[in-house]
């Protein structure tokens, strides 16, 4: 009987990858990507507003201002102070920028949305650029979007930014947690206008003015956790063109030392990409199993060589298909054989996000707890 559920999980495993690897959408490329133009100096910016919502982000809040001044003239920056303890207010008004005090979210908004809100009735030109306290931009890289999203008709254009790679539990998870969410949300997809798919990183994302009052924004999204995609996914619906992609322009200054805050970071929003659903961790959780334990070690358990076969092909898929964002990050294709283990910790992470829900907890962040009743 056990042998049984093995084999049929290894089919499993094995026909995902390769459904993976020959989808037409290609979730797992890399080339929806954007870089610095070095051809565009001195750009004027006065068109553009940055609201940064920032919780006690004092020891990187002045290094992302520093870059912000790198981009070109007239960008006027705003950094909404939401009630820090560590004397980020006073470092971001060191630097120049204007601060709003920020105040207490009201029942069902999140701590950033309602930071943003704040600072959005402060905006009057024709673009946000929406930008997280520890995105560090490269110079050039806000002008660079702008032309970008004018000569395309782009009302929101979206950076992954580059995840910090220094320590061993980022070198090993970073890679892969922008693997695992183009996976979820396929850039190519999310890119088109035909397409239902609506993509953003929240970390960096320029957008119309226009377009945010349109969707009212954020009031419209105030309770949701995974606000970027669902930002896009209100801009889309209301007819809007969006594009988001990968860059070496933008990186998070934000590292993670040791394994507990990736975990806690997947975990804040892993149940909510399932929708709370039950049924969605479930299938999650069979699909999890099949492809990164069933499929590839199933000649550890079947003595077959049809599933000696089957186990040699999941490996080649799974390498494929990793092997580009691997390259992307100017990582050794050898971290690929760690994809197993990988997969079994950001399951482990999700499960942790399900529990933590159920015993009522929708998701915690910088000391500001969200019950799993609210309203999403």
């Amino acid at each position: 009987m056990m042998t049984a559920v093995a084999t049929y999980l290894a089919i499993l495993g094995v026909i995902c990858w390769w459904g993976l690897v020959f989808v037409p959408w290609c979730p797992w490329s890399t080339k929806e990507q954007i870089e610095t133009d070095s051809q565009i100096k001195n750009a004027a910016l006065n068109s553009i507003t940055v609201l940064i919502p920032a919780r006690d982000e004092a020891p990187l809040i002045q290094q992302t201002l520093a870059a912000l001044d790198e981009q070109g003239s007239g960008l006027r920056i705003i950094v909404i102070d939401d009630q820090s303890t560590d004397g980020t207010a006073e470092k971001a008004t060191q630097y120049g920028a204007q601060v709003i005090s920020g105040t207490a979210p009201p029942a069902g908004w999140s701590g950033k949305l309602w930071a943003l809100e704040q600072g959005l009735h402060k905006v009057q030109t024709s673009h946000v650029l929406l930008l997280d306290a520890d995105i560090e931009l490269a110079s050039g890289i806000v002008p660079t979007l702008l032309e970008k999203a004018q000569k395309e008709n782009l009302a929101l254009v979206s950076l992954m930014a580059e995840l910090p790679l220094q320590r061993f539990t980022e070198r090993m998870l970073m890679p892969a947690f922008i693997y695992f969410f183009k996976l979820l949300y396929p850039f190519s997809s999310s890119n088109n206008p035909k397409s239902r798919v609506a993509a953003a990183a929240g970390g960096c994302i320029l957008i119309e003015t226009q377009a945010l009052r349109k969707i009212d924004a954020f009031t419209s999204i105030h309770g949701a956790l995974i606000d970027d995609c669902t930002l896009a996914a209100h801009v889309k619906k209301a007819g809007f063109q969006t594009w988001v992609g990968l860059t070496h322009s933008a990186k998070s200054q934000r590292g993670y030392d040791e394994l507990k805050p990736i975990w806690d970071m997947v975990a804040r929003t892993a149940y909510t990409q399932l929708n709370y659903s039950p049924l969605l961790l479930f299938i999650c959780t069979l699909l999890m199993v099949s492809m990164f334990w069933a499929a590839p070690f199933a000649f550890l358990m079947i003595t077959n060589a049809k599933i000696a076969v089957i186990s040699l092909m999941t490996w080649i898929a799974m390498l494929l298909t990793y092997t580009p964002t691997l390259i992307y990050y100017h990582r050794s294709l050898l971290w690929g054989l760690t994809l197993p283990i990988i997969g079994t910790l950001y399951l482990a992470m999700t499960w942790t996000s399900a529990y933590r829900y159920w015993q009522g907890e929708r998701a915690s962040w910088k000391d500001r707890r969200y019950e799993s009743n609210t309203q999403h």
